[in-house]
């Protein structure tokens, strides 16, 4: 008996030469719509469904291949003799092969113009319920889902057999690739009805490249994007120069453009273990990077370097005088890339990243789960802080407090940023008391720390901090407020002229 194949396909590219070679091997080809009319304009012969189901299609093509004649020619056990005898009453030719690939769910949904009505006939009901039924007879069954898989197909046919190996490989992708479509319809969905967080949380990725280790040489690990999104990620970004990214890399490189988005002014910024170690604005971007350099000339050894506008030569002449793993901009001048591409190893990103973004959910792997938030985009001006001292700040005073504020949010709590000039002076981060954290932006600031302006990712719970901060010469402090012992801090203040606000918004970041 002849094998048989069912091809029903979105993407035709590279059909007819396969659906060729198949006839070749032996293969009988039964077909559907659109791809059975391709495949009779090629001459390659080829059964229509609805001659097998002796069903005409219907509801517009809703509805043709969900049917006995088909399903139970997928679904049968070939090592199941009530099955093949269920099949021989029926008169049901078994299905030995199925080639399907889905309507484009995600690239309408991604349409700017595409309506609602498009989008849901876009959803494939026939396809994967084909797809899902070979995948999980794939004992006797063989399954494509990817035409990049073709050659791969026909290669094991002339060798005598596809091996059961390959079509549980095969059976694998297939329920990725499903799995994933339904992910996105589900998101689409659930998006739809303004739910944020559903009782079944779906979310699917595509892989971008397997990393050449995780955090550390012993740990695997992979890139991933979102599907859909809109979001200047760095997986948007193009590579010009130097070595793969590694994992620690798109680590440090998300945290800078995090940062970088919070500033509109030139802005550069120096990330090391995913937390700042400069920050400078100015009227350009070489003086910006200037700045951010002079914050920490020991921290941003070895660290990433991103820019909210182009590089110049002036900014590369700069950047070339220190070892940066990567440096990421909008663009890059030819003389500044000439320059810094004679670095072997250093790594050129070009991205956008004043890019629409959107806001989305920050997601947090746990043992056995995984917990699921919000971003935090607060922003705040200021029209939104309270003044709580007898002094108010100079105006000087809150544009570096307002400076310090969009820097601090990025830090890993408990955090204290010092700055002055339009550049981070001192950073303390991660620390166990808030106190410590200071003591440690004060120690890295030195003498920069006279005349400087604090902020505080969370509250002072006690007079520790504004007494640090006092005897470093601040002047004016940023906080969220909202400890019991408010006044205490606020009375430190009073006592030195420190001018302090509450901006009532917490930024921990864990």
């Amino acid at each position: 008996m002849k094998k048989r194949a069912l091809i029903s396909v979105y993407d035709k590219q590279g059909i007819t030469s396969f659906a060729e070679k198949l006839v070749e091997a032996g293969y009988e080809i039964i077909s559907t719509g659109g791809t059975l009319h391709t495949l009779q304009e090629a001459g390659i012969p080829a059964l229509a469904v609805e001659d097998i189901t002796t069903f005409p299609e219907i509801l517009g093509g809703r509805v043709k291949t969900l049917h006995p004649m088909i399903h139970g020619g997928l679904l049968a056990k070939r090592d199941n003799s009530e099955h093949l005898q269920q099949l021989q009453v029926n008169d049901i030719t078994p299905i030995d092969l199925v080639v399907v690939n889905l309507y484009p769910f995600k690239e309408t949904v991604t349409k700017e113009a595409a309506s609602h009505e498009e989008i849901i006939e876009n959803i494939d009901i026939g396809g994967p319920s084909m797809l899902r039924a070979a995948a999980k007879n794939y004992q006797a069954v063989t399954v494509i889902v990817d035409p990049a898989d073709y050659e791969c197909v026909l290669q094991e046919i002339q060798h005598g057999a596809v091996t059961m190996e390959k079509r549980k490989q095969f059976a694998a992708k297939v329920f990725q690739h499903t799995a994933a479509y339904d992910a996105l319809i589900a998101a689409y969905f659930t998006k739809e009805i303004g739910e944020a967080f559903p009782d079944h949380y779906t979310i699917t990725y595509e892989k971008v490249q397997t990393l050449r280790y995780g955090e550390n040489p012993h740990q695997a690990a992979a890139f991933y994007k979102q599907p859909i999104t809109k979001q200047a990620g760095l997986a948007a970004g193009k590579q010009l120069h130097g070595k793969e990214l590694s994992y620690n890399n798109i680590q440090d490189a998300n945290a800078a453009l995090e940062i970088l988005a919070e500033y509109n002014e030139p802005t550069a910024v120096a990330v090391k273990h995913m937390n700042p170690c400069g920050i400078g604005t100015a009227s350009s971007i070489s003086k910006a990077f200037a700045h951010a350099y002079e914050a920490d000339p020991v921290s941003i050894f070895g660290g990433i370097v991103a820019c909210n506008q182009a590089v110049d030569k002036q900014t590369a002449v700069l950047l070339s005088k220190i070892f940066l793993e990567m440096v990421i901009a909008p663009g890059f001048t030819a003389e500044a890339l000439q320059l810094l591409t004679e670095k072997k190893n250093i790594r050129l990103i070009k991205l956008d990243v004043q890019a629409d973004k959107v806001i989305e959910n920050k997601y947090t792997s746990v043992s056995g789960g995984m917990l699921i938030q919000t971003k935090d985009q607060e922003k705040v001006t200021a029209s939104d802080v309270t003044v709580v001292t007898e002094r108010e700040p100079s105006e000087e005073e809150y544009q570096q407090l307002l400076f310090a504020w969009k820097a601090v949010k990025h830090v890993k709590s408990n955090a204290i940023v010092l700055a002055k000039g339009n550049r981070t002076v001192g950073i303390g981060a991660g620390q166990m008391n808030r106190v410590g954290a200071a003591n440690i932006a004060i120690e890295q600031a030195a003498e920069h720390a006279q005349g400087a302006v604090m902020a505080s990712d969370a509250f002072f719970p006690m007079p520790d901090t504004a007494e640090a901060a006092a005897k470093a010469g601040i002047t004016a402090i940023i906080q969220p407020g909202g400890s019991k012992r408010d006044q205490d801090s606020i009375d430190v203040c009073n006592q030195y002229g420190i001018a302090m606000v509450y901006t009532g918004v917490r930024h921990f970041k864990h």
